[in-house]
């Protein structure tokens, strides 16, 4: 009894210091990284500019409610992607 009590301290204490080794090893590998390779922040995100004038958007509502109620849809039914003014 005592033999297996014994052999399983000392397996437990076998594998908790690997793991310990191997995160202190990723703990080292990550600073040096850090200090190799520094995070450069990516640039701001510019706004998408549309191509439609500022007044063509109450234009389009317009439009999509008036081909939903023609063709007897719901306006998130579909999706004009495209206006030409001739």
């Amino acid at each position: 009894m005592e033999a297996s009590v014994s052999a399983a301290v000392n397996v437990s204490i076998l594998a908790m210091s690997v793991i310990f080794t191997v995160l202190v090893i990723l703990i080292f590998t990550i600073k040096a990284l850090v200090k190799l390779i520094p995070y450069e922040a990516p640039p701001p995100a510019r706004k998408v500019s549309s191509s439609r004038p500022p007044g063509q958007d109450d234009q389009v509502a317009a439009i999509t409610a008036t081909l939903a109620a023609h063709m007897g849809k719901r306006p998130d039914e579909f999706r004009i992607i495209n206006i030409q003014s001739r």
